[in-house]
């Protein structure tokens, strides 16, 4: 059993067998690193879904992983040609340093189409050694008189393209606590591995926070980057309804010269009448190189705002190799609330300690500070996965 890869596609797959190579044996022995055989790989999909169960490697990130269910979401391309030349010209754009509460090139016509991705589990032995957060997936903790986030680990969105299927014999494949919750192992079908009841439970309690509905991307000099805006729900405070919103970004490097990311600046805008800026050094506390050996790069952050919606945009100040600066364009989105019908998935916790998850702490006004990759501080306390059932 072992990977079977051809001289014609191991140039698209080198990047994620070298990471396999470290990822499984340099840990244990830093000067015999080898090859891990975890399974075989198959053809992937040109059309059609994957099914529950379907064992992957990440095309970019090159984790193990396994697909609990898809998503339909809208994608919303800037970097396609309009099908309207007339309103094709970024005529809106507004100057640097303008106060303007419209995001730029809104007048250009952005082509929207559907797309497929997959809601995921991600190994925890491939978590420290990949190059975007494991625990992005977020929700509001149910304690009234905080801010405090709670994440579940090792829990990802995946786009269609981005998997490269693979079969086990294994029964337990992938290390995740998870894992055996949500999937039960039928070898005598294809994937091997079938939904649980607990599964599909999980999926409609908590549809709301973890829908993927609208995908935003642009590139800029080669750098494309990615939005995945989802709205996390309200908490009233006796001076307001304070709305959150978290948000994944992914930058990519599509050229040959490495590219590290210096600063970020954005404009949030809220529909109460209010503007924020928020510039910075870096994002989440790094300033992230993006090479052509490891081009990509992910990250989660979140905002809140006194209003039910609003939109963002920004820039990011991008250092190539060479020497040259240039902004880095962030695609606009909006951020949209939700009538809050089934309450926030926490409501019902009984707020125990537990080491299957991990609580994250963020201060915010109007709004959040945090927006834009500021980083948030670990609240030392911890969230029962037991609580999301």
């Amino acid at each position: 059993m072992g990977f079977y890869v051809t001289s014609r596609v191991f140039r698209q797959l080198r990047p994620v067998c070298f990471q396999l190579s470290v990822r499984y044996f340099s840990v244990t022995d830093q000067h015999n690193t080898r090859l891990a055989e975890v399974g075989k790989l198959e053809l992937p999909k040109a059309q059609g879904k994957y099914e529950t169960g379907q064992l992957f490697l990440h095309r970019v990130f090159g984790y193990r992983g396994v697909i609990l269910f898809p998503w339909l979401a809208r994608v919303y391309d800037r970097d396609l040609p309009s099908q309207n030349k007339s309103v094709q010209s970024d005529s809106t754009v507004a100057p640097a340093g303008s106060d303007s509460s419209t995001p730029p090139n809104t007048a250009k016509e952005v082509q929207k189409k559907t797309h497929t991705f997959y809601q995921v589990l991600i190994d925890q032995r491939d978590c420290p050694y990949i190059r975007a957060q494991t625990e992005a997936v977020t929700f509001l903790g149910n304690q009234e008189s905080s801010r405090s986030l709670y994440a579940i680990p090792g829990l990802d969105y995946v786009a269609h393209e981005d998997i490269l299927p693979y079969s086990s014999g294994e029964q337990h494949p992938l290390q995740h606590e998870l894992f055996d919750k949500f999937l039960a192992h039928q070898p005598d079908k294809d994937p091997p591995f079938s939904a649980q009841d607990t599964l599909r439970a999980w999926q409609k309690k908590n549809h709301p926070w973890l829908e993927l509905s609208d995908v935003h991307k642009e590139t800029t000099e080669g750098i494309r980057v990615t939005v995945i805006p989802f709205y996390m729900g309200c908490r009233e405070t006796p001076a307001a309804s304070v709305y959150w919103w978290r948000y994944c970004i992914r930058l990519e490097n599509l050229g040959e010269l490495s590219v590290q990311l210096r600063e970020r600046h954005w404009r949030i805008f809220s529909l109460s009448g209010t503007l924020e800026t928020v510039r910075g050094r870096g994002v989440v506390g790094q300033e992230p190189v993006l090479s052509p050996r490891l081009p990509a790069f992910q990250y989660s952050s979140h905002v809140s705002l006194q209003a039910p919606s609003g939109h963002m945009w920004g820039t990011f100040r991008m250092e190539r190799e060479d020497g040259h600066m240039f902004d880095c364009r962030i695609p606009p989105f909006s951020l949209e609330s939700k009538p809050d019908d089934s309450g926030n998935p926490s409501d019902d916790s009984s707020n125990n300690s537990s080491s299957s998850g991990s609580t994250t702490s963020t201060t915010g006004g109007g709004s959040s500070s945090s927006a834009g990759g500021g980083g948030s501080s670990s609240s030392g306390g911890a969230t029962s996965l037991e609580d999301l059932f």
